[in-house]
């Protein structure tokens, strides 16, 4: 193997259909902060980043919503999910199912191993796992 220059992660694409829906889902239910807005209206779409920190600091989401998309897209099966953590995976399901959040997989163990999870689905289906870390 060859030496690789240091390689840092900047952020997550996903296509949203409803811009608004996946901001008060993600800032709204998630807590994350909407930290960039640009809307292009030669290319008639709008990319948000929204995240937990600063882009310079912290990995974050980029939430990409073309104007003209009328249908739900097509998740594909080559994208899994985006994890986060969370100090009681219990409460913050409770909190997030109160609010109208999806919730497929309740928290539990791992089928084949000791981490408690659960998955959340965001607007669009995007699943979501929630790790308890303390």
């Amino acid at each position: 193997m060859t030496a690789t220059p240091a390689f840092r992660m900047l952020h997550t694409m996903i296509r949203v259909r409803d811009l608004d829906a996946s901001l008060d889902f993600y800032t709204g239910l998630l807590g994350m902060k909407l930290l960039r807005r640009n809307d292009f209206p030669e290319g008639k779409f709008t990319l948000a980043f929204v995240g937990y920190g600063d882009e310079a600091n912290h990995t974050v989401i980029e939430l990409t919503h073309n104007w003209d998309q009328k249908e739900p897209y097509d998740l594909g099966n080559g994208f899994g999910h985006v994890a986060l953590g969370v100090p009681d995976i219990h409460k913050a399901c409770d909190a997030l199912a109160a609010a109208g959040a999806k919730i497929p997989r309740p928290p539990g163990p791992m089928k084949h191993g000791t981490s408690i999870i659960a998955f959340i689905e965001d607007p669009d289906g995007y699943r979501i796992e929630l790790i308890e870390k303390e």
